[in-house]
């Protein structure tokens, strides 16, 4: 399936995305957290988790997708970045625009789309960025750039992780997950799934990112998330919900971590990852 690439470098208006506090505690749900995190699940002394980031930027992110003529059921979620410049508030109007960027060939694999989505807060400074690659596997062979090397950040070979956090996903995971604004069918419908070579529904990448993200939080900012200031990775494969996640992470240079996310079988789901901590 052929992309519409004269609409590459395009950029959306400003979208606005309200929330209120309701919203920041359905995510803090969707990626795991309970009531042993209180301050993320009960309004009285709300926080909010830095990964929610990812979710006002998905209107922006639909938007660019369809001006890109994407073929849905056979796009993959390959990475994502966010950066945050302060905390975020736990109600209000921000705004997102959305560019895509660039687009590469890689042949049969399909093609890369890079999208870039700044968000402002309700004061219009700037609160948080994002960077999404995804593959659409249908859009290759267009005779375009094939595009650099991606830097890697692998965990030091034999070196014991600085901390290591074990939880199990529920099997209704996507389900409650989806309800933060990410319907793609491939979450819940079994029959879209295997029509992308699925054999069942699988958990929202984002999903595992966030629940890698509260691990971060946990284990290395005290709890605090204006000590979280960046975190990026790589969608190295499917989770199915139900399966248990293991997040480790390598002490690195400036205050950042290397990050890993396997599931319970050994399989690494996130990689090349790094966290960057104030």
């Amino acid at each position: 399936m052929a992309l519409n690439l004269d609409q590459v470098g395009s950029k959306t208006e400003p979208i606005p995305f309200t929330y209120d506090q309701d919203k920041l505690i359905l995510y803090a749900l969707g990626i795991g957290a309970g009531v042993d995190e209180l301050d993320f699940v009960y309004e009285k002394n709300l926080k909010v988790f830095p990964t929610f980031a990812v979710i006002p930027i998905v209107p922006a992110i639909i938007k660019l997708m369809g001006r890109a003529g994407i073929n849905l059921p056979t796009v993959l979620h390959g990475e994502q970045r966010i950066a945050l410049h302060r905390t975020i508030p736990t109600s209000g109007t921000i705004h997102t625009t959305g560019t895509w960027s660039s687009v590469y060939d890689k042949g049969d694999k399909g093609a890369v789309l890079n999208m870039d989505f700044a968000t402002t807060g309700p004061d219009g400074q700037p609160l948080f960025e994002n960077t999404v690659v995804l593959m659409d596997r249908s859009a290759g062979n267009f005779d375009g750039d094939r595009g650099p090397k991606t830097e890697r950040f692998d965990p030091p070979e034999g070196k014991s992780p600085d901390f290591s956090v074990q939880e199990a996903t529920s099997p209704d995971q996507a389900a409650l997950y989806r309800l933060n604004g990410d319907k793609n069918p491939l979450h819940i419908d079994p029959d879209f799934a295997k029509m992308g070579g699925l054999d069942r529904p699988i958990l929202h990448g984002l999903c595992t990112f966030g629940f890698a993200g509260r691990a971060i939080l946990e284990k290395v900012c005290g709890g605090d998330p204006a000590r979280f200031k960046s975190f990026a990775v790589r969608f190295m494969g499917p989770v199915y919900p139900g399966e248990t996640l293991i997040t480790e992470g390598w002490k690195s240079e400036g205050g950042a971590y290397i990050i890993r996310t396997r599931t319970g079988d050994g399989r690494v789901v996130l990689g090349n990852a790094v966290a960057e901590i104030g």
